[in-house]
């Protein structure tokens, strides 16, 4: 399949959820994200605001973010900058896309990001990613090799194979539901 297509699979896919067995779904991989010993051990979180039809996140960020520095992405440009997240209250709807951005200032060690819980359209059995088409995560993620990356995913979004580009940056596992 081409990613255009998968694109619009995985949208009609994710339409068909109702917003509790999105939730219900989401807490069920969330929970899987806290039980990773990677996790457990990591000081610098990389999370991200969830957009309505991805994985579910704002609990997960609100319950962690006292206990670990959890940075959220902010899209800048074509680029994404990295915030602390401390609180509700730190929150402004992006100037893009309208996510939940921190406000603060941006974080620019990358080097001290020990895990990246990532958000995509679908990812396959090689741990592949594919996003929505703008390279956002693929750029960031270059920049923090040390990282573990984790995707997190709906079990409808784990394909056999997808396209890969040579500037995709592959996850080092997937979880999903």
């Amino acid at each position: 399949m081409e990613k255009a297509d998968i694109r619009k699979q995985m949208r009609e896919l994710k339409r068909q959820l109702t917003p509790e067995e999105k939730l219900r779904r989401s807490e069920a991989v969330m929970r899987q994200v806290e039980q990773l010993p990677e996790f457990c051990k990591a000081r610098v979180v990389l999370m991200y605001w969830s957009m309505a039809d991805e994985v579910q996140t704002h609990a997960f960020v609100e319950r962690w973010h006292r206990e670990k520095t959890v940075l959220l992405p902010c899209v800048d440009g074509d680029d994404l900058r990295l915030r602390q997240y401390t609180g509700p209250e730190c929150l402004v709807a992006g100037e893009q896309f309208g996510i939940g951005e921190p406000t603060g200032p941006e974080w620019t060690d990358l080097e001290a990001v020990e895990l990246i819980v990532v958000p995509g359209v679908a990812f396959d059995l090689r741990n592949n990613r594919m996003g929505r088409g703008r390279g956002f995560y693929d750029r960031l993620l270059k920049s923090t090799p040390r990282a573990v990356k984790v995707g997190v995913a709906y079990g409808f979004q784990l394909l056999d194979k997808i396209p890969v580009e040579a500037f995709d940056v592959p996850m080092n596992l997937v979880i999903h539901d």
